[in-house]
């Protein structure tokens, strides 16, 4: 059986990969972050592009493909650190594509075409929520209708917007526990997707530093601890591709796996995120800690991301439960 990506899967890839390698510079993030805005340009290339709604389809109005293309360009996004509000715009698409209801659907043309806003987060942090005409709020699969202005939240990550959800805020959409969980899933799933690319960033980044970073007239990267340190990088890393990426094939190919599959995505890219991140830091020495070494912005993303999944134990939980579940099962 082929796990790899197929050819029109890696040829979205690497269109994404050049196209973010020239629009997604670190300068471009650098300028979005102090500026405190989005990158508008790059969001209405973007836009242009479709990919919004890659996921969503072509019935709605969508490129018809799957939530394995998605978690592809997620990757690619999360690789760029792009300062695009991309996550929440397309996850809330697909996720009404498959579960919406009519008044969902109404909001598909504005989320396809850039000019809705939604939030997405647990425990109230909203992401790309704090300003614009943000309709929507994604908390776990839930749906709720935001009406009244948002607070500005500000977080450790700059290159993307936060604001925190108003009192008294009505259900948009009241689902059932199995497409709520399942919406819930697709939305973590998400999430780690853009944390593979977080993640093989900071590994890169690493390596060519520690390459050419010389002490006693011999690479950093020749001695013991320091290689030892990037070695757990690439399994970390290589933890939550596999992860995310099975969870995205569960999610379009065996549904009823989607939810135990997105709970192990999350566990794992909670976790290695932010191993990650910080051992890139580490790795880089005291320039690692600076306000000039562009690493640190991927250690931000991956903090940030780490709180939309709500950490790595809420995802134990239910592969907890899960396995408690089939043993109860067999057992009877």
């Amino acid at each position: 059986m082929d796990f790899d990506l197929n050819e029109d899967q890696r040829e979205i890839k690497s269109v994404a990969r050049e196209l973010l390698g020239d629009r997604s510079t670190w300068a471009r993030v650098r300028e979005a972050a102090i500026a405190g805005e989005y990158d508008d340009q790059l969001w209405r290339e973007i836009v242009d592009l479709g990919w919004p709604g890659i996921a969503v389809s072509e019935e709605n109005g969508g490129q018809g493909l799957g939530i394995v293309e998605l978690a592809v360009l997620l990757e690619e996004l999360g690789y760029a650190c792009a300062a695009v509000p991309f996550l929440s715009t397309a996850v809330a698409a697909a996720v009404i594509d498959r579960y919406g209801d009519g008044d969902l659907m109404e909001h598909l043309p504005g989320l396809l075409s850039g000019h809705t806003r939604v939030g997405l987060g647990p425990s109230g942090l909203i992401l790309d929520g704090a300003d614009g005409p943000a309709a929507l709020l994604l908390d776990r699969g839930r749906v709720v209708q935001v009406d009244s202005p948002r607070d500005r939240l500000v977080t450790i990550d700059p290159t993307r917007r936060f604001g925190r959800m108003p009192e008294g805020q009505s259900f948009a959409a009241g689902w059932n526990s199995y497409t709520g969980e399942a919406a819930a899933a697709l939305v973590t799933t998400a999430i780690a997707a853009e944390l593979v690319g977080v993640c093989q960033r900071s590994l890169e980044m690493t390596l060519d530093y520690v390459k050419e970073r010389k002490q006693f007239g011999v690479p950093v990267g020749s001695f013991q601890a320091v290689s030892h340190r990037c070695a757990e990088m690439l399994l970390h890393t290589e933890s939550v591709r596999s992860a995310a990426y099975y969870a995205a094939w569960a999610a379009d190919d065996d549904p009823d796996r989607l939810t135990e599959a997105a709970a192990l995505a999350g566990a794992a890219a909670a976790t290695g995120g932010r191993e990650v991140a910080a051992s890139a830091i580490q790795a880089h020495g005291g320039i690692g800690f600076t306000w000039e070494a562009d690493v640190h912005w991927l250690y931000k993303r991956a903090e940030v991301d780490r709180a939309l999944l709500g950490g790595s134990s809420v995802h134990h939980a239910t592969l907890a439960r899960a396995a408690a579940a089939r043993l109860a099962a067999i057992s009877t």
